[in-house]
């Protein structure tokens, strides 16, 4: 019997892997059980090293820069997909920045650079992604976008600061892109984790205390994993998530529906 998360004969694009206890480590290491066939970004040559060992251990062979700052990287990365694959089954979005002192001050202290900067690479990087995607995803049949947001989109989270602008607005442009390309076939969807150890997360202020209310609070009392996180957004990548377009998935033991 053929499983239901099965990813056999589909090529994805992951990005936004940092380290081993990465969310896209999880989601990459889900997909590849899933018999996918991923390519894989880094930011630059600083950054490679670091991701290595994830590489070797999943044996990824197309590993391109992608910056999106950098326009051209984003040209040149969906070029070499094109030009090896002539198509693309799935892309994963997974990539944040604000300046320190945005995302731990008030937001209505923040620049108009320092918002503007958190904005491009957290929110219209999705946008950009999705643009480059979208003939590629055609040429599939059609295909999915997913995007890792955050429950402080719609609620006040303590040093998330303009951050949590961005988050709403990924949001707001995941439903927005799935009414734009549902007729070709292609999904958009959110994944909204609870609070994990990342090296992202490590740079939010009284993030320890953050992991340590989501258990107590928690209706399951647990942390989620890059494993739980990987499962869910593998599933929304196969042809079992084939109608799920549009929403906002929460995989974090119940938590965002605690007042």
């Amino acid at each position: 019997m053929t499983p239901i998360v099965n990813l056999e004969g589909k090529v994805g694009l992951i990005t936004g892997i940092a380290n081993e206890k990465s969310i896209s480590t999880g989601v990459a290491e889900a997909c590849a059980q899933a018999g996918a066939k991923l390519i894989v970004t880094y930011q630059n040559e600083k950054t490679r090293a670091f991701i290595e060992p994830v590489i070797d251990r999943l044996g990824i062979t197309d590993v391109f820069l992608l910056d999106v700052t950098q326009p051209e990287t984003l040209d040149k990365t969906f070029a070499e997909i094109d030009a090896r694959y002539g198509r693309l089954d799935f892309v994963l979005h997974s990539m944040a920045f604000a300046k320190r002192d945005d995302l731990h001050g008030r937001v209505v202290d923040t620049s108009a650079d320092g918002f503007g900067l958190a904005m491009d690479v957290s929110t219209h990087s999705f946008v950009r992604l999705a643009k480059k995607a979208e003939p590629l995803l055609e040429k599939a049949g059609g295909g999915s976008l997913v995007t890792m947001t955050y429950l402080g989109s719609e609620k006040v989270i303590p040093n998330y600061g303009v951050m949590g602008l961005c988050k709403a607005a990924l949001e707001a442009a995941t439903r927005y892109m799935a009414a734009e390309l549902g007729p070709k076939n292609i999904r958009v969807n959110a994944v909204s984790p609870g609070p994990l150890m990342t090296r992202a997360a490590s740079g939010i202020a009284g993030f320890d205390g953050l992991m340590a209310t989501a258990v107590e609070r928690s209706p399951m009392h647990a942390l989620v994993t890059p494993e739980d996180i990987g499962a869910l957004t593998a599933f929304l990548f196969s042809d079992a998530g084939r109608l799920i377009s549009g929403g906002v998935h929460f995989v974090d033991a119940g938590y965002n529906i605690m007042a």
